[in-house]
């Protein structure tokens, strides 16, 4: 038995609807976990995934931001959102499903971005984000007896070395910056999770999954960050079979910057 895991910050997704439906048409996930989605419950395209067999949906959105969204062909059950911070960003929802005999937690995060300036004084989006973060720490990979887990999502940080195209150039941007970074790591270590992409393509080995909308030529340039992730608890991690970073969903039409990651797992 096979899962399929598919997670993409989709950047609104009515507005880039045609090309989801293009990923599902032709890699055919068991789950797409979507982030960045920008609507509210009642405007989310729902009919659209039902008619492809996604059935079961987990949304939490809000009205032009944030936005994030589980669909599923398994069941889902005890459905639950966090609001890190308590400011009324709908960044996180999550829900358990059942497959190969385990019972799985899947979280779905879109993480703040943090503006631009790495300065929590003159910058409080960039506060808010180590806030965020700092919370996140608590989230342990085992918390549920009984129950494993899968984290998922765009976390807006590139944690190693090798997850940038210029470890040096980019240690004073947003998302690569050393408070950020060693702040992701501390949330993996402390939470008791796997990093499974970088189980499947370990360092020093490039990986990206976004490439910025101000690059004249995106591919040609090729200054990428890993910014979207997928971990899960140590009893999954032997079951990964294979982890895919859809890079031509960049140059599709209307692309968002950010391209789909596709986790296969077997059991």
């Amino acid at each position: 038995m096979t899962l399929t895991l598919a997670t993409w910050n989709i950047n609104s997704v009515r507005l880039r609807l045609p090309i989801v439906e293009k990923l599902l048409d032709e890699k055919n996930p068991d789950i797409l976990c979507l982030q960045e989605t920008k609507c509210a419950n009642e405007l989310f395209p729902a009919e659209a995934f039902t008619a492809r067999g996604y059935q079961h949906q987990a949304i939490n959105g809000q009205k032009g931001y944030h936005g994030v969204a589980i669909l599923s062909k398994l069941p889902l059950s005890e459905i639950d959102c966090r609001d890190h911070g308590n400011v009324g960003h709908a960044r996180h929802v999550s829900a358990v499903f059942e497959t190969g005999g385990k019972r799985i937690r899947l979280h779905n995060f879109y993480v703040p971005a943090g503006g631009d300036e790495p300065d929590v004084v003159k910058n409080p989006k960039f506060a808010h984000k180590l806030d965020y973060i700092e919370e996140m720490k608590a989230l342990k990979a085992d918390a549920e007896a009984g129950v494993s887990s899968i984290l998922v999502g765009d976390l807006n940080i590139a944690p190693l070395e090798h997850d940038v195209w210029s470890h040096k150039q980019m240690l004073k941007i947003v998302s690569h910056t050393p408070v950020e970074t060693q702040g992701l790591l501390d949330v993996i270590a402390k939470g008791g999770w796997v990093d499974l992409m970088r189980q499947h393509t370990p360092e020093p080995a490039k990986l990206y999954t976004w490439w910025s909308y101000r690059a004249a030529d995106w591919a040609a340039s090729d200054r990428g960050r890993r910014l979207d992730h997928v971990w899960s608890s140590p009893d999954l991690a032997p079951h990964l079979s294979g982890v895919e970073i859809l890079r031509d969903a960049r140059g599709w039409d209307k692309p968002s910057d950010h391209v789909p990651v596709i986790a296969n797992l077997t059991f």
